[in-house]
Formats: C-alpha cells, sequence, structure tokens
C-alpha cells in the first residue's frame, strides 16, 4: 500500500506510522481497524483488563495489532501520532507525555475529517449539532429534512453510525448530519463545519473539563471555520457569544432560533408557525412558512426549538420549505425522550429518562401544567435550587429515588416547602415500581406524572434506556 499524507503538518505518512489508539470501544476498535488498514503500525492501549477487553484484543491481534491492556497511562515508545476515544480525560498521564513528546492527539472525531477525501472522495458537507440537550433529537430531526428533501445522508457521530463509517464506507453521501459531544470537539482541532448549530449551554461535564468556561470552549469549537451559517439560541446568550468569538470564514451568517417571532436572520414561531426570516430575499420585509407547530412531536416548547435549529441548517444547505415540514412529519422521537407512556385513571405517564442532567429536567418540566415528578440518581456534581425554583409552582408532588436524591430534597425543602415529597431509601432497580406506585397516589385527573430524572442512572440501572424500561413496566402494572 503507498504512504497516504497525514495532512496535520507534521509531514506523517501512514505507510508505517507508529499510531497509538487510546481505548478499546465503540471508537477505538474501528480506529485502530481502520488504521491498520492504511498501512500503520497500530498500538491499542486501554486502562481495562476484563473479559470484554481480552475479547476485543484477541479479535484486533489476529489483524497484527498490538494491544496492552490494564496500562493506559504510558505513552508507547516511538508514537507519532494518538487517536483516542472522546471520553478519555484531557489530564491522563499518556496525553500529557504525547504533548511533552511533540506528537499530535486526535479524537475519532478528527480522523474522520483527515480521512473524508482519501483516495480522492469527494468529501461531503458536514452540518453540526452540539449543545448540553437536544442534540441527538435535532441531529435526527435534521437527517429526516435533508431525507425529504432527496438528499443521501445520515445521522452520525455521537449517534448512529460511525463517522469513520460514514466518510470511508461504500455508501457515498451528499451531506451528513453531524452530532458532536463536548468530548469529541475538544479532540478535533481542525474540524471546519458547512453550518453549525450550538443549542444551548448549561453546566454538564465540568469533571472532564475542569470548568464551566472550558466546556463552552470546547462547545464553541464547532463553529470555527464554518462556510455557510454559525446557528445559536436567541434565549441563550451564551451560544451567541461563542459565534462572536468564532473564526469564520468570510461570508459566514449568524442564524438565530427563537420561540418568539423571529427577527432578520433569525427562525422563530408565529401564531403556530414556524417560519424563517433569515433564508428568503428582503429578510427585513419577508418571511417563509416552513412548518406548522403540529407537525412537530411532542411540540414541547425545548422540542419546537430542536426542529428550529434542525430546520436552520438544513435551510442553510438550501433545503426547501416543504422539505422542512415533510421531514419534521416525518421524524419519531427516540424512546425515553418526553415518550408518552400511558393514561392510567386521567393522569398521563410520560417517560423523559434522556433528561440526566438539571438543563433538561427544567425543559421537561416546563411542558406540563401539573406534576408529580419522579426525580434522582447521580447528580455529577449538579445543584438543583435553581431548577426546583424555576418549576416549584408546576408540582403537585415528588417522589425522589437514586443515590443523590437528598440534594433534590434539600432545594425542594428550601423553594417549594409546600409540595408533598416522598422519599424512597432505595437505589435497587426495584425502586422505579414503588416510586411509581406513591406518584399514582400524589396524582389527581389531569396531572402528569413525569419522570425526568436531572441526574444520571448508574447507582441503580445500566443506563438511561433501563430506567425508562422499568417506568415504563411500572406503569403497565397500574392497569392491571
Amino acid at each position: 500500500m503507498g504512504s497516504r499524507q497525514v495532512t496535520d503538518g507534521q509531514g506523517l505518512s501512514w505507510e508505517g506510522t507508529h499510531v497509538t489508539v487510546a481505548g478499546l470501544g465503540v471508537s477505538g476498535i474501528p480506529a485502530a481497524k481502520v488504521l491498520h488498514g492504511l498501512g500503520a503500525r497500530v498500538t491499542v492501549v486501554n486502562d481495562g483488563d476484563d473479559a470484554r477487553a481480552r475479547e476485543q484484543a484477541a479479535e484486533l491481534r489476529t489483524l497484527g495489532v498490538t494491544v496492552r491492556l490494564g496500562d493506559g497511562a504510558t505513552l508507547p515508545e516511538g508514537t507519532e501520532l494518538v487517536v483516542t476515544a472522546p471520553g478519555w480525560k484531557p489530564d491522563k498521564p499518556l496525553f500529557t507525555a504525547a504533548r511533552e513528546a511533540g506528537v499530535p492527539i486526535w479524537g475519532d472525531v478528527e480522523l474522520a475529517w483527515r480521512l473524508r477525501e482519501l483516495d480522492g472522495r469527494e468529501a461531503a458537507p458536514w452540518l453540526c449539532v452540539t449543545g448540553t440537550n437536544g442534540k441527538t433529537t435535532t441531529t435526527r430531526m435534521l437527517a429526516s429534512i435533508l431525507t425529504a428533501a432527496g438528499l443521501r445522508t445520515a445521522a452520525v457521530g455521537n449517534i448512529g453510525v460511525s463517522l469513520l463509517d460514514a466518510v470511508l464506507g461504500e455508501e457515498r453521501y451528499d451531506v451528513l448530519a453531524v452530532e458532536l459531544s463536548s468530548y469529541q470537539l475538544h479532540w478535533a482541532p481542525s474540524l471546519r463545519a458547512h453550518s453549525a448549530a450550538v443549542l444551548n449551554l448549561a453546566p454538564d461535564h465540568l469533571d472532564w473539563h475542569g470548568s464551566m468556561e472550558a466546556y463552552a470552549k470546547d462547545k464553541g469549537r464547532v463553529y470555527e471555520g464554518n462556510r455557510v451559517a454559525c446557528v445559536y439560541n436567541v434565549a441563550d446568550p451564551a451560544t451567541e457569544d461563542l459565534v462572536r468569538e468564532a473564526d469564520v470564514e468570510e461570508g459566514c451568517r449568524a442564524i438565530g432560533f427563537t420561540l418568539g417571532a423571529p427577527a432578520p436572520s433569525q427562525l422563530g414561531v408565529v401564531d403556530g408557525i414556524l417560519v424563517d426570516r433569515a433564508f428568503v430575499e428582503d429578510r427585513q420585509k419577508n418571511a417563509q412558512e416552513l412548518a406548522e407547530v403540529a407537525d412537530v412531536d411532542p411540540p414541547a416548547p425545548h422540542n419546537i426549538a430542536n426542529a428550529l435549529a434542525a430546520a436552520a441548517l438544513a435551510r442553510a444547505y438550501g433545503v426547501p420549505p416543504k422539505a422542512v415540514r415533510d421531514g419534521l412529519r416525518a421524524f419519531t422521537p427516540d424512546a425515553h425522550r418526553i415518550a408518552h407512556v400511558a393514561d392510567v385513571d386521567g393522569v398521563a405517564y410520560v417517560d423523559d429518562s434522556k433528561a440526566t442532567n438539571t438543563h433538561a429536567a427544567q425543559a421537561s418540566l416546563a411542558a406540563y401544567e401539573s406534576i408529580v415528578w419522579i426525580a434522582g440518581g447521580l447528580a455529577k456534581g449538579a445543584t438543583f435550587d435553581e431548577l426546583v425554583a424555576q418549576s416549584a409552582k408546576r408540582l403537585r408532588g415528588v417522589v425522589l429515588i437514586g443515590a443523590d436524591r437528598a440534594l433534590i430534597h434539600e432545594a425542594l425543602t428550601r423553594h417549594a416547602p409546600e409540595v408533598p415529597v416522598v422519599d424512597l431509601d432505595r437505589t435497587d432497580t426495584g425502586a422505579m415500581l414503588a416510586a411509581v406506585q406513591e406518584a399514582r397516589r400524589l396524582a389527581a385527573e389531569g396531572d402528569t406524572v413525569l419522570l425526568a430524572p436531572a441526574c444520571a442512572s448508574m447507582d441503580m440501572f445500566v443506563n438511561y434506556n433501563q430506567r425508562g424500561d422499568a417506568f415504563a413496566s411500572a406503569v403497565g402494572e397500574l392497569g392491571t
């Protein structure tokens, strides 16, 4: 195989280049295979040495890849490039050693970006989505709109198809809808999107980034070098600040989205209609109808905002208005995202187990008028005073579960002392049935029992999907 130049100015070529891949798993294994196939000399290092890791290592070793289990801290001698799984923290000793040795560090997104024109391919433009909450829904809405426009596309990145598969596979795409996490953006210094959106910013993953400033800076990387549009949230000025700070190509525009009536260069809502005053002629005077609020499923405020962001990116790419409407109508939300489970005795039961932080829970709580709230789990360093203070008037009752439920209870005591609280001193998976039964006791006809935990799930469940399934199962038992 002939040499392939790495376009990072380091003068490396793939043939014989010693690349260290940090971490097995959903990104590390594909990266190792791709690099090995390009002729690189690949060493995979991994902290864990469990049965699953040994099985994965055996598969890679049959290809000729070197694997070191139980030792993710030491930089292999002679390493010329490190490709890391996105979750590995920047302060790991492996990365410190790489930086001291002048070795570049890429993530899987960076690798995909560098390889997108391999073998003379015509690279599909990337429309990128990031933010604290709503990334997956918005990216999937965007892909649905692009598909409705007759474009070959896929939802990729932190969702669905891996980026490496998308850029190197046999399927050729016209454009990609790319979800990116703050971890991925941290390790993607040369990414330059066609257009990108930051949906919102709220404290999250601060243990990884070290500070809110560092977290926001990594999110803002998505705007760097944008060619057509930087889409921001009018209701979240921090996202617009990131646009102002970005170094974009000349002619790239700042495009806002808002739940109110849009100003010029914005998309918004007028009389139940999603309208565009950004990608129209004479935007000072004209607006283009795109869809109805009723076309958005579910039509909760934060989901309408997701739809507007997706529409903005699609319109930046030149998609016609009809495709926005048709794409939104065709979109089906993922499980555990404000999913209506059942109505029992006039009470609605809604699963938003995906609300794993306070920002997501606040958006979910804002969608209903009278709520019995099921919350709790692993707080990940979060505080709950602002969430409770803003939601207090909507709460008929609260049922708390999980390891860090006391933090929520204390916030309720301070900001909603009149709201009845059931504190279940349990972290076993069976606690969800008890929580749903207690919520039923607190609820009155017309109320919504809402699972929006504002916390991670791993103290009680494998993931938020299992937690949501447990909720749905418990609701199912109410009707028996």
